[in-house]
């Protein structure tokens, strides 16, 4: 039977490493490439903080190919939606009918995601979606993936929980009020090891960074720049800069 032809959208971390899992197990899809964003400025992954070369070593253990989509650091939303559906289009030209992602809970990206892909005829599918995330991550660890803290929001994590190693421990200390896959965004993973590596990858923690994100006026949030923070959004966040060994 042939498979449908599928992009990832890949953040390196172990929500799209576990929805890659599980849809490897179905034999309906095949997938072909990782869809990364980076920051051109930086060559870092948004919201994580990896650099590119730890997302190649990563893509190339899998021997999945990396498609990275480099955007500039001060760009609008609809800067960024024409970006994308550029990428998204070039896709298409290719055969690809199918686009993976790993979302459990966020309807409204959900919904955002299939009416972008729905206008090009790209099929979005959600294999993580509405699980109970408790048992979730406990099924990836178990299922013998390993990954490592990289960014945390301070709002519900201090800084000494950025750089740990996502396990049974890091669960237990969890505060009550996040969410054990870190769904609000309270803290975001980098996968090293797993049953689809063909070998880890190598890294160590140089240092933890702190950055701080000034709010910005609720004019500004609204369309000239998506990486300014509105007054409502969390400011402060720690990563974990790692780099390969």
């Amino acid at each position: 039977m042939k498979k449908h032809k599928t992009f990832l959208n890949w953040s390196g971390g172990k929500d799209a490493m576990f929805a890659l899992h599980q849809i490897k197990e179905n034999t309906d899809f095949a997938i072909k490439k990782l869809l990364t964003t980076f920051n051109q400025k930086n060559n870092r992954v948004n919201m994580h903080g990896v650099h590119l070369e730890l997302m190649k070593k990563q893509a190339e253990n899998l021997e999945i190919p990396l498609q990275p989509v480099f955007l500039k650091p001060q760009i609008s939303l609809a800067e960024y939606n024409k970006l994308m559906n550029t990428h998204l289009e070039e896709l298409k030209k290719e055969n690809y009918t199918h686009a993976m992602f790993g979302d459990i809970l966020l309807k409204d990206l959900r919904e955002h995601r299939e009416k972008q892909l729905g206008e090009i005829n790209i099929k979005a599918v959600f294999p993580l979606w509405k699980k109970d995330t408790k048992k979730l991550i406990q099924d990836f660890i178990a299922t013998g993936y390993r990954a490592v803290i990289v960014s945390t929001n301070d709002k519900y994590l201090d800084s000494s929980f950025c750089g740990r190693i996502l396990d049974e421990s890091f669960l237990e200390d969890l505060p009550k009020n996040v969410d054990p896959c870190g769904e609000n965004g309270e803290f975001h993973t980098f996968v090293f090891d797993g049953p689809l590596f063909k070998k880890p990858v190598n890294f160590e923690v140089h240092k933890i960074v702190e950055k701080k994100y000034a709010p910005s006026s609720k004019e500004d949030s609204e369309d000239k720049d998506c990486y300014k923070q509105p007054a409502s959004w969390d400011i402060k966040f720690h990563f974990a800069d790692l780099v390969l060994k």
